[in-house]
């Protein structure tokens, strides 16, 4: 698809092209015997983790910001900027004072970092780092340290994330579950998206024989405003494959990342 068609196209139009012209692409979720499929129906479950061009579920303007100019990136931060600056001013405070005089300009740049990861292209995360490997036995990365935003009220979040899956004659370079990581933390998120994306995503690149992923973080909208409980945190987690089905998997990898 030309950068013309791209963008004169909608993110569904996208899908539904890719997905004729490519039909076998969606074969993993499609088949009945997926552990996709004992999941609801969300956007998550009806669309491909991975996208055609690399992107995996890209919000609705990541490829206006991948393919935008230097120039267009500059007006694009100045226009973050201003709305920042309206909401200082909103806010009751000055934004031309000495503490905030570019306070604007440090936002927008910081905004567009947090939300980085929308951009990130699964091919260059992983690279060449999928081997072959006659290894069928758990292999697991714990303590991950996550940052993102929650999407709720743009404050952050934070923790760590364990990572294993059980190989199915390949395996990924161990730097590379942390860059997973890392690319579905970069955005505007919910811990159990992001906990199911990086499953899923896992899932689609190496076709294990199952993936399992637990979250725990703590969430500023909940410890400094609303309920305002101080030293609380969320676990989630995703398991698909044998981790879903094979209850003493299960609790063979919770027990090595000291959940159990």
């Amino acid at each position: 698809m030309s950068p013309q068609a791209s963008k004169s196209s909608t993110p569904s139009q996208q899908h539904h092209n890719h997905a004729t012209r490519n039909p076998s692409h969606l074969s993993l979720i499609q088949s009945a015997s997926s552990p996709l499929n004992t999941r609801p129906a969300s956007p998550y479950t009806l669309n491909p983790p991975i996208d055609y061009d690399g992107l995996s579920w890209p919000s609705i303007g990541a490829r206006q910001r991948l393919e935008q100019t230097p120039e267009e990136a500059k007006a694009r931060e100045q226009k973050i900027a201003g709305a920042v600056r309206t909401i200082l001013e909103e806010l009751g405070e000055d934004p031309d004072r000495d503490g905030l005089l570019e306070t604007p300009e440090r936002y927008a740049r910081a905004m567009l970092f947090f939300t980085k990861g929308y951009e990130d292209n699964i091919g260059d995360v992983i690279k060449r780092a999928v081997f072959e490997e006659d290894h069928d036995e758990m292999v697991i990365v714990r303590d991950i340290d996550v940052f993102s935003l929650c999407e709720h009220h743009l404050v952050p979040f934070y923790g760590k994330i364990h990572i294993g899956y059980i190989p199915n004659k390949r395996v990924l370079g161990l730097s590379k579950l942390a860059r997973l990581a890392e690319m579905f933390s970069r955005r505007l998120q919910v811990q159990e998206r992001l906990t199911k994306q990086v499953a899923m995503a896992l899932w689609e690149i190496l076709q294990p024989q199952g993936v399992a992923v637990v979250m725990e973080a703590s969430h500023m909208c909940m410890v400094s405003r609303g309920v305002q409980k101080p030293g609380s945190s969320t676990l989630t987690s995703c398991m698909l494959g044998r981790f879903r089905e094979t209850h003493k998997t299960r609790e063979e990898f919770l027990s090595l990342i000291g959940k159990r």
